[in-house]
């Protein structure tokens, strides 16, 4: 099969999760949008925050593995007889390591994230 190409974000900082969405799986999130412009460079945006960031490449490439689980049902007759009755089956849970991508570059965001909505300054009368 064949191996797509990745590539791998960098970011300063720490993404969280919402407490009202913390019980949802992590699929389930888009996280931002990334952008390219002509002249090479990266934007990604995260709720209200913009980062600009560059390809890199990275000094070794990294393959991404996918985890695959198989349940192989074996004969009975290669068990102890005096489970057969209960437990005419046993099933026998084998893993092996997919290859479903590698990765060459990481886009790297090193800089602190711009804020696309800056808080209004309320206004006060004194009386």
């Amino acid at each position: 099969s064949e191996c797509r190409e990745w590539a791998l974000l960098e970011l300063q900082g720490v993404l969280e999760i919402q407490p009202s969405a913390q019980h949802l799986p992590l699929n389930a999130f888009s996280i931002g949008s990334l952008c390219r412009s002509q002249q090479e460079k990266y934007y990604f945006t995260s709720g209200y925050h913009e980062l600009e960031g560059k390809k890199v490449s990275l000094k070794k490439p990294m393959l991404v593995l996918q985890k695959v689980l198989r349940e192989d049902p074996t004969d009975v007759e290669s068990f102890p007889v005096v489970l057969s009755t209960q437990y005419p089956t046993q099933v026998q849970k084998t893993s092996e390591l997919k290859a479903i991508g590698i990765i060459r570059h990481k886009i790297l965001f090193k800089t602190r994230p711009k804020a696309l909505i800056s808080k209004s300054k309320s206004k006060t009368k004194e009386l």
